[in-house]
């Protein structure tokens, strides 16, 4: 998996007064939990730009200005409800040989059968919960769905992998191809134009027999 690396300031102060100062100076307050202490740093907002506003999934390297290095992971953000700033960051720290749960993207690969008749393909889960060490986790999950006819549903059990472990039941649905509302209809009208086509050749046959 890919890392970002982020440099900030290690921070003494985490009063609100000192909390207010730093989001006006357009820095972020941040705490890192799971190592031996605490730690309160703060960095540039537009330093997460890659970090937050993006699909994909990073762990990251925090470099600190008093010298202090470590790996981890966003556990939680806290955005304003009205300017969407970034208020607060929460971070998991860890170290390489540490397994680490992380959300992972699902990328589809191929063209379902039952799409290329008519059908829709709809994802029930775009991301994963996995956990194994950071070294092992992907970038992504690629979901083979290429197999797949209207109505076969793609389980957690077709992208298992020894490389990390999966935190979903077996019988979770990935994705699915359905029925597409167009063909249903087609299928509809067909019918009818089928009933009304018998029906047009019984009204002959009895007033014949009259």
């Amino acid at each position: 998996m890919k890392s970002l690396t982020i440099k900030g300031s290690k921070r003494e102060s985490v009063g609100k007064k000192a909390t207010k100062a730093l989001r006006n100076a357009g820095e972020v307050p941040c705490v890192v939990y799971g190592g031996k202490s605490v730690v309160h740093f703060n960095a540039p907002e537009v330093a997460f730009k890659d970090l937050v506003y993006t699909p994909d999934v990073h762990t990251v390297r925090l470099e600190l200005n008093d010298g202090t290095k470590m790996n981890a992971v966003l556990q939680d953000i806290q955005f304003h409800p009205v300017s969407d700033e970034i208020l607060h960051m929460d971070f998991y720290q860890f170290e390489d040989d540490q397994d680490i749960t992380m959300e992972i993207p699902v990328h589809a690969e191929g063209v379902p059968k039952g799409v290329k008749n008519g059908g829709v393909l709809r994802f029930n889960l775009r991301r994963m919960t996995v956990r194994g060490l950071a070294s092992n986790l992907p970038d992504y999950i690629v979901a083979d769905v290429t197999p797949l006819k209207i109505g076969n549903k793609l389980y957690v059990t077709a992208v298992q992998s020894e490389d990390y472990s999966i935190l979903h039941p077996d019988n979770t649905v990935i994705c699915q191809v359905k029925t597409s509302r167009n063909v249903a209809a087609i299928d509809a009208t067909d019918d009818e134009d089928e009933d009304a086509a018998e029906g047009g050749e019984e009204t002959p046959k009895e007033n014949a027999e009259e």
